[in-house]
């Protein structure tokens, strides 16, 4: 007899629809997955999969514009509409169980089955192989539709005590752990994002197969490994459970070893904590638009470290390799030149006022408040989209050192000193010249590298005296700079 436990959830109406469709043709349908841990843990779910002993080719006739995403492996996705009109992906399996897996990540052949127990026997953890009869209410539930949308009773199936394990707050595997990573590498990396995001812990025997099927692990695309790491940190209420799980199973050293690097880098002039634990105290309090950038911007440390507690230029060196690695890990290209640019520039240092005096005056140093035409060159260097991005990835970086005196003055005066200088007219790109390409082919100078040069130039004296920027005056400057170039 299979093992139930009743549990109440409410439905959407949308989900009902699919199944009801499948149902009225004498098939079995069962709600599965994740979507019943995370209603069991009060998590609003945001995917809902079905599955089913109708194959694949059934399904498909059954919902003439689904779309087949997974066909060799039963996998199809339905849209379905809810009572206010809008669609909802569902997603619709055919029962199944797996052969021998290959490459570290998919089955050489899938053999659909009749029953659900075989199919919640293939899945990973315990906390996920749950399964729903959505048929079991019978013609009540064809008929009547709006009382399943509400609160109503189950009885849910539980095979391998995964409701023990969510009480527990335990990730384990379902069977042999060892077996179920050899099958599929990306299944150490989800175990780690699970307790990283659930804030459970990995179960010891389920922990340990980890590193012994590493392999396996090495085996998983970089752009799957990325799509789970990103949901540890996107996700997670402390995205360090789930880094340090990695670095210490050793999943870390896969995609990003330039991050072990700084594990044991201390930096005692200036912060409490090693360079790693830095870094993943500020990626927990960072906000989600620039955990990425917080995550990269002392990792060029352990390369410029003097040995002294000094590490000049580890801003450039962090830019380098955050671009090295997100290019590994097939970021897409804005995405990378978003977050280099982020990094390269979070060492800003804007001297400023503390009560009438000058912040740095009781340093020995001169006070010089940067001039317009410095507040542009830094608004043109970070990029106008980014300036706010980059203050709080600056908060983030002072608020996780406690040996810091983080002062927010400065922050505030730069943002009021940008302010100030917007008001005023502003040239940050070329495209905001009063000349074009056209004007300069006008008085003689050739499309191409010496055009560019020349446009560059003209850009950076404006920067200095927004003042020179119309067409006569520019036109006057690009031939001298021609002549000079000739020379």
């Amino acid at each position: 007899m299979i093992k139930t436990v009743p549990i109440k959830i409410k439905l959407p109406s949308y989900v009902i629809s699919v199944a009801r469709v499948l149902v009225n043709e004498g098939h079995q349908v069962y709600l599965v997955g994740g979507v019943l841990r995370d209603m069991l843990l009060n998590r609003i779910p945001k995917d809902y999969d079905l599955a089913t002993d109708a194959v694949p080719e059934i399904v498909l006739e059954s919902f003439p514009k689904a779309i087949a995403t997974g066909l060799k492996f039963g996998g199809i996705t339905v849209l379905s509409r809810d009572e206010h009109g809008e669609n909802h992906p569902v997603e619709v399996t055919t029962f199944r169980s797996d052969a021998k897996y290959v490459d570290g990540r998919w089955p050489t052949d899938v053999k659909f089955e009749k029953d659900i127990v075989s199919d919640i026997s293939r899945r990973d953890f315990t906390i996920s192989a749950f399964a729903i009869d959505l048929s079991q209410k019978g013609i009540k539930f064809l008929s009547d539709e709006k009382k399943y949308s509400q609160e109503a009773q189950w009885d849910m199936i539980d095979l391998f005590d995964g409701i023990s394990d969510i009480n527990k707050k335990l990730i384990r595997s379902v069977g042999d752990p060892i077996e179920r990573f050899s099958e599929d590498g990306l299944r150490a990396f989800r175990a780690c994002r699970l307790a990283s995001v659930l804030g459970f812990q990995i179960e010891k025997k389920t922990d340990n197969a980890i590193e012994k099927t590493i392999n396996v692990s090495r085996m998983v695309s970089m752009e799957r490994i990325r799509d789970e790491f990103m949901k540890i940190l996107l996700n997670s209420p402390k995205p360090s459970i789930g880094i340090e799980l990695m670095r210490k199973n050793g999943l870390l050293e896969i995609f990003i070893p330039e991050l072990l690097e700084c594990y044991g880098v201390s930096q005692p002039k200036f912060h409490i904590h090693d360079v790693y634990n830095h870094i993943l105290r500020a990626v927990d309090i960072a906000q989600d638009n620039v955990k990425l950038a917080i995550l990269f911007h002392d990792i060029g440390k352990p390369q410029k470290s003097t040995g002294d507690g000094h590490f000049y230029g580890h801003d450039i060196e962090s830019a380098e390799i955050t671009q090295r690695v997100m290019k590994r890990l097939r970021f897409s290209n804005a995405e990378i030149d978003r977050t280099v640019r982020l990094v390269k520039n979070h060492m800003f240092y804007y001297p400023h006022d503390v009560n009438g005096i000058p912040k740095n005056e009781e340093e020995g140093t001169n006070f010089n408040q940067w001039t317009d035409s410095a507040v542009r060159r830094f608004i043109r260097r970070v990029g106008e989209d980014l300036i706010e991005d980059l203050f709080a990835l600056r908060i983030a970086d002072a608020m996780s050192n406690p040996k810091g005196v983080f002062d927010p003055t400065e922050i505030v005066k730069l943002q009021e000193r940008i302010s100030e200088v917007r008001q005023k007219d502003m040239v940050l790109t070329v495209e905001d010249l009063d000349v074009t390409g056209y004007d300069l082919m006008g008085i003689g100078i050739r499309s191409g590298p010496e055009m560019g040069k020349i446009l560059s130039k003209l850009l950076e004296l404006v920067i200095d005296d927004p003042k020179i920027n119309d067409r006569e005056t520019l036109l006057k400057k690009a031939k001298e700079l021609q002549m000079m170039s000739d020379k």
